[in-house]
């Protein structure tokens, strides 16, 4: 209990410094949330989407699944990305993948894990589709790092091909959507040349997404 107990404890004090800084802020929260972006990222407890990016609560709207996918069939997902598209009319959709994805190198390995085989499927698909490429790199390391690069790219196209955001696009609302990678080693986040503002505009970004390491 006591480990549980240091949880509460640290929020009471999380929120005591927050409201030393902006008395009113936990109210005018409680309102509305008005984010500008939102994060499609993966589960991995080392990747705290608010805090690499410096947001408070209400600047960032989340969703995490492991291996940051986004399936076309994946209703979770799709139901975040319309609300926050239609409803909060974020500006720009992120999807963050990171270096050192266990759920990337299980699918790059073909390892079987459990039931998560069937979710990580998807990033099967991403290994077959650039089979070439991703066996054209001798050392494993630097391989499961470009495949951590290439499944953003492919979820930031997927983003893009769904009628959420094509929608939104027809009907003249500004969204860019973005592939971004995080480095747990050093903090650091890498654009990775992925970002489309229009549907005209997707065919490039993924050319130049995926020509470009």
């Amino acid at each position: 209990m006591e480990a549980v107990q240091r949880l509460f404890d640290q929020n009471r004090a999380w929120s005591a410094n927050i409201r030393a800084h902006d008395a009113q802020f936990f109210e005018n929260l409680s309102h509305q949330q008005s984010p500008a972006y939102l994060w499609i990222g993966c589960s991995d407890s080392r990747v705290p989407a608010s805090q690499i990016v410096g947001l408070l609560p209400g600047e960032l709207f989340v969703h995490r699944n492991v291996a940051n996918l986004v399936v076309h069939t994946d209703l979770n997902c799709l139901s975040v990305m319309q609300y926050a598209v239609d409803a909060l009319k974020v500006k720009h959709v992120i999807v963050c993948g990171h270096y050192g994805c266990g759920g990337v190198h299980a699918a790059l390995r073909n390892q079987r894990v459990g039931l998560v085989d069937h979710w990580l499927r998807h990033v099967r698909d991403v290994v077959e589709k650039h089979e070439t490429q991703l066996t054209a790199i001798a050392q494993e390391s630097s391989r499961w790092a470009r495949l951590c690069e290439l499944n953003v790219i492919e979820q930031a196209l997927n983003v893009c091909q769904t009628t959420i955001v094509r929608d939104c696009w027809q009907r003249g609302q500004s969204l860019t959507v973005h592939g971004w990678i995080y480095n747990l080693q050093d903090g650091l986040l890498r654009d990775l040349n992925f970002c489309a503002a229009q549907a005209n505009e997707v065919a490039a970004a993924y050319q130049t997404a995926i020509t470009r390491q």
